[in-house]
């Protein structure tokens, strides 16, 4: 196929680039960078297959240029920092509501055939169901980025069933693996780096959550839109996570162990009962078993996926 795939520098953008060129595709990638880094797609860019585009999405022109002759449309640009949303609003929607709404103007008038969504779990809030299935509700984020997330998806929605293209929105667990340059992992090895002998953890430490390596991710999405494509939905929504989950304290032990170093544990204590920040939610596992259904499952769990990570960093960082 012919697939632009948007914020294809960033971390989980540029793994599914990999995969998409090694499966033969012909792939282009709008990226302002950003987030992202050319040297992610640097083996790719001399190959006859593969375009890059440095570019803004929130420049209409930009982005109606980019989905020409494509067929399906990776959608992956956003600012992924969760946190950045009780500073920046204004940058959250303008990062992830503005641009969807600029693709989505360029989708109706093009030859388009497939929108595949990058959400998050983030739109389920604290959700009362755990494992938290897709068609839980109703929808409340607790976050700036949370809300810009379920607005993009409402987005998609509307203009997927007016303008007659199809469209796949996955909501995804923290995604973690080689390449991140944000995230808890990433900000411990930072930290520890600085100062081993200490280690100061957000909140107080008992956070669960589910973490997806990246390389599962990836192959998620691409097995779960090749079964999309033989359906004849409209818009679906799938779940992409792990059935296990992991606290932040393990995390740091882990990052810990994995450094050679025993550092103290200072917990910040937290906000609004042990929570990381404003927003964060506290303990989050989604059903994977709509995804498991189509025949994908993670081959890490969550704990495999954070020590994997961890010796990734660890190499490159």
């Amino acid at each position: 196929m012919r697939i632009l795939v948007t914020g294809g520098a960033g971390f989980i953008g540029s793994h599914l680039v990999d995969r998409l060129m090694e499966l033969g595709n012909e792939v282009r990638v709008l990226d302002n960078l950003s987030a992202g880094s050319v040297d992610n797609l640097r083996k790719w860019m001399d190959s006859e297959r593969f375009e890059f585009i440095h570019g803004d999405m929130r420049e209409p022109k930009v982005v109606d240029e980019a989905v020409e002759d494509v067929e399906a449309v990776f959608h992956l640009a956003a600012n992924p920092e969760v946190r950045i949303g009780a500073q920046s609003p204004e940058l959250l929607y303008e990062t992830n509501v503005l641009i969807t709404y600029n693709l989505l103007n360029a989708l109706k008038d093009s030859n388009v055939e497939y929108l595949v969504f990058t959400s998050s779990s983030t739109v389920y809030g604290d959700a009362e169901v755990i494992p938290t299935p897709e068609d839980y509700g109703p929808l409340e984020p607790i976050s700036i980025y949370g809300g810009a997330k379920l607005g993009a998806e409402a987005l998609i929605s509307g203009y997927a069933h007016t303008f007659e293209f199809r469209a796949l929105i996955f909501r995804l667990a923290n995604i973690i693996g080689e390449r991140a340059n944000h995230g808890v992992i990433y900000d411990f090895i930072n930290k520890l780096r600085r100062n081993p002998e200490e280690l100061e953890i957000l909140g107080d430490g008992t956070q669960r959550k589910s973490y997806l390596h990246v390389s599962d991710t990836v192959e998620g999405m691409l097995h779960v839109f090749e079964h999309f494509r033989k359906e004849d939905k409209t818009v679906d929504f799938y779940n992409l996570g792990n059935e296990d989950w992991i606290t932040v304290r393990e995390i740091a032990e882990i990052v810990s162990e994995e450094m050679g170093l025993h550092p103290k544990f200072l917990f910040t204590g937290g906000i609004d009962g042990g929570r990381g920040w404003k927003g964060d939610v506290k303990f989050m596992r989604l059903s994977i078993e709509k995804a498991k259904k189509t025949g994908w499952k993670p081959r890490l769990n969550s704990y495999e996926a954070v020590r994997r990570t961890v010796r990734e960093l660890l190499a490159t960082v």
